[in-house]
């Protein structure tokens, strides 16, 4: 991943709709943040190759005063996450004292600002671009987003001017693994007791931790980053611009990492929100381990792990690979427990079968059960091969890629799970036509 995007600018000069063009059309989508998009604030896409995310900072009220505080708020909240900055500007009218004082902020922070002049849908607009170099900028480019006019140029903008090496990028050997969930349910304790010593500020105010914090430490002669993260609250009328971005820089730290630990407060009920967290991690198809803090203050008997376990399953089944590990951070009870689970699910999400092995394996499951019959014909699998690893991903030759029912799937990945320890890692499966 390659840095950050953020398109700012003041209310209705075109920068969700540039939001839309860039994630929407002519690009690869890797994907949408689910949960988030109903703001669409937080994407990723790729351009001539180069993965990055982009923020839109869209969506803000002003007040009657020609520079308030929201535009303000929402020009050093790009400021902070950004490695380019896109300043949206209309073309169409003149310079307002909004479009300056949002740039003199920008232009500040010494991070690339491009202008791009907005709803250039002819060249009869064109000339009009040239009123913005007033403002001190160096750079203009019009666009059209509505039409797609220039977004293209704009783009090629970006990747020259986006790090050549992601800042948070480290040597290979290192796992790197997040800590996930609400806010209060003990991450910065757990973060300090795996590390021994208190890095993080830990506090019993919900929200403390805003950033997400990487330490390295090691262990048993292998190198490893944790990423505490901001705890990601529920979504609601009242959700301030900053909860936004710990959002956004939970699902950073999610998509650096090798295995995102999902951390639940034992003592309370699981809810939608814990099961809202889980998603992100399980759509960007990262190693699981879902941890249950605050045990010592669980009333408790012999079978109480396997209960909460088999309900904690039943509430989220799309995490039922995921091993489930029961501590107290506070008291440092069974961290040991979770720093052996991190070794043996990153052993997992790194396997590779031997494809010999697996196709013996996928021909036993297909001659024990015959794939159904799906949109009118019956699946036949060639042979298969993983392509990946982390996660273990397998390219499946078919003679149609539409015939895969998903239940078939789950069976075809059920008995490479009864094969091999994939305990901890999602499994992925390509359909690819047998070239005849």
């Amino acid at each position: 991943m390659r840095g950050v995007l953020a398109i700012v600018g003041r209310p209705n000069v075109g920068k969700s709709s540039l939001f839309n063009r860039i994630v929407g059309e002519k690009m690869s989508i890797t994907d949408d943040a689910s949960g988030i998009t109903r703001d669409r604030i937080y994407a990723k896409a790729s351009w001539l190759n180069q993965d990055f995310r982009i923020i839109d900072t869209g969506g803000i009220v002003l007040k009657d005063e020609p520079f308030s505080k929201e535009i303000k708020a929402q020009a050093m909240l790009a400021i902070d996450e950004a490695d380019v900055i896109v300043m949206v500007v209309n073309a169409r009218s003149s310079v307002t004292v909004e479009d300056e004082d949002v740039f003199n902020i920008l232009v500040k922070s010494k991070k690339p600002v491009i202008v791009a002049a907005n709803k250039v849908d002819d060249n009869s607009f064109k000339d009009t671009i040239y009123d913005f170099y007033s403002m001190g900028c160096t750079e203009v480019m019009p666009i059209s987003a509505l039409h797609g006019i220039g977004v293209g140029d704009l783009l090629d903008r970006v990747i020259e001017l986006m790090p050549k090496k992601n800042k948070n990028d480290y040597d290979e050997g290192y796992i790197k693994y997040c800590l996930i969930g609400q806010p209060n349910v003990g991450k910065s304790t757990l973060s300090n007791a795996i590390i021994g010593e208190d890095r993080t500020i830990v506090s019993d105010i919900a929200g403390t931790t805003r950033d997400a914090i990487d330490t390295v430490y090691r262990r048993n002669d292998k190198n490893y980053v944790v990423i505490d993260t901001a705890g990601i609250r529920k979504q609601g009328k009242i959700y301030e611009n900053a909860e936004k971005y710990s959002v956004l820089r939970a699902l950073s730290a999610i998509e650096r990492s090798n295995i995102c630990i999902l951390v639940l407060d034992g003592s309370l009920e699981l809810n939608e929100q814990d099961k809202r967290i889980a998603g992100y991690a399980r759509d960007d198809n990262k190693a699981i381990i879902i941890v249950v803090n605050k045990w010592d203050m669980v009333n408790k008997d012999d079978k109480t792990m396997q209960k909460l376990t088999e309900k904690i399953k039943t509430q989220m089944p799309f995490l039922f690979f995921a091993p489930v590990v029961f501590l107290s951070a506070k008291n440092k009870s069974r961290i040991n427990v979770l720093l052996d689970t991190i070794d043996k699910v990153y052993e997992n999400y790194c396997r590779r079968v031997q494809t010999s092995v697996l196709n013996d394996i996928l021909l036993d499951a297909v001659i024990m059960n015959q794939p159904p019959i799906f949109n009118g014909n019956r699946l036949s699998i060639s042979y298969a091969t993983q392509d990946e690893i982390c996660p273990p991903s397998f390219v499946l030759f078919v003679n149609d890629e539409k015939h895969m029912h998903f239940s078939y799937q789950r069976y075809l990945e059920n008995k490479l799970r009864e094969t091999f320890d994939f305990e901890g890692s999602p499994i992925k499966f390509t359909l690819r036509k047998k070239s005849m």
